[in-house]
């Protein structure tokens, strides 16, 4: 699956759920994803749950509480007017 997840894919946990930031960076272990609002984490190949149509969605079971607190604020600074 290494090879399908590549920088600019944009990152859900969960299918049909808002993005949450995007791939930067992949190595044989990890995969760094920004994190709107959070910055950017290194998250094990192991919680890629797939990777298809430009997404890559992550299981957050196997995300680390951190990730998880990023993930949950991630569009706090949206401003609900503009969302629609």
């Amino acid at each position: 699956m290494n090879k399908l997840i590549q920088p600019g894919l944009i990152a859900f946990v969960a299918e049909g759920g808002e993005g949450i930031g995007s791939v930067r960076a992949v190595d044989a272990k990890t995969v760094t994803i920004y994190i709107e609002n959070a910055g950017e984490f290194a998250v094990p190949v192991s919680s890629v749950k797939s990777v298809h149509d430009q997404k890559l969605i992550l299981d957050g079971a196997w995300l680390e509480d951190d990730v998880l607190d990023a993930i949950a604020h991630a569009h706090d600074r949206e401003d609900p007017a503009l969302t629609g």
